[in-house]
């Protein structure tokens, strides 16, 4: 049936747009840009039809959600960063089919999942920004899913992103690409000091976190990694709790992963946060190392870690 090409983890930087403007920022973030032009040129040649991006800018507080509208189009400005991303145009095709075969599925494997076609809800600027770089001349159809996650598990955030991999391949007539848009670490820098670490990591400790973690991610020990992903986000600061990476990781096979990532934008410091443009290669995976659904399978209050 269906093919998952690419997964990858992407950076959305608001400077990036703010780069693309006369001033002292004019230029800055190319090699991010420049990034993203590659994943693009890669999903094109790959034959990908539909963009899925894993958004850690949609905050949702109950269930997971897709925005699947058949078309979005409109102008965005950053409720966050207003003098960073104002007045932003922005078009697309959707895929409601897909999306509605994503969250039919998800919840099929235990993990509520809502679908959105008919629908005014725009894309948060977690995927209008590579969108604009990725999709300019809409060539891609684009579905966005919740991944600032308030009140979710990183096991069935894990566990969504496998479903979605079996949606694609057991039911769907095309081609598609995993983006997890978010950042590393993800400490801002302290208010006043923001133009001081424009091009900065907040903290050495953030910085070689990150840098350790980026070891592990291109020697491929994914187990590892997995093990360790809910204390790295909590200490470090991950954006959107890092339920986008669990999702992509779960949609690559989770613990059983076996491939190194592949670094396309290497490691930068941008508001004092961690970022990077990181492609993943797709490899058959038998779903084994899934972890179980955890939501669907609580009892009342539970003591557990936030995220």
């Amino acid at each position: 049936m269906g093919h998952v090409a690419l997964a990858a983890k992407i950076t959305h930087v608001p400077s990036m747009y703010l780069s693309e403007l006369p001033g002292p920022r004019f230029g800055s973030r190319q090699d991010a840009i420049d990034g993203h032009h590659e994943i693009s040129r890669r999903c094109r040649a790959l034959g990908v039809d539909t963009l899925v991006v894993f958004d850690t800018h949609w905050l949702v507080n109950a269930s997971y959600h897709i925005n699947c509208a058949p078309h979005f189009k409109g102008t965005y400005t950053s409720n966050e960063l207003p003098h960073f991303i104002s007045n932003l145009g922005y078009e697309s095709p959707g895929n409601p089919a897909l999306g509605k075969l994503l969250a039919k599925t998800c919840n099929d494997f235990g993990v509520d999942t809502l679908a959105h076609d008919a629908t005014t809800l725009a894309p948060e600027y977690g995927t209008l920004v590579p969108l604009r770089y990725m999709n300019a001349d809409q060539h891609f159809k684009v579905v966005s899913v919740s991944a600032l996650c308030q009140a979710h598990y990183l096991n069935d955030s894990a566990r969504l992103g496998w479903a979605m991999r079996q949606a694609v391949e057991q039911h769907y007539d095309g081609t598609v690409a995993f983006l997890a848009s978010g950042s590393l670490s993800h400490r801002f820098a302290q208010n006043g000091l923001a133009p001081e670490f424009a091009f900065k990591v907040w903290s050495p400790f953030l910085e070689q976190l990150d840098r350790r973690v980026l070891e592990i991610w291109e020697r491929g020990d994914w187990a590892t990694f997995c093990e360790m992903l809910p204390e790295y986000t909590s200490k470090g600061h991950g954006e959107g709790f890092m339920h986008d990476t669990a999702m992509l990781l779960g949609a690559l096979g989770w613990k059983g992963y076996d491939a190194p990532a592949e670094i396309i934008t290497p490691y930068f410091g941008a508001s004092g946060t961690g970022q990077l443009n990181a492609v993943f290669p797709v490899t058959p995976q038998s779903g084994e190392h899934i972890p179980a659904a955890q939501a669907s399978a609580a009892q009342g209050f539970q003591a557990v870690n936030r995220l």
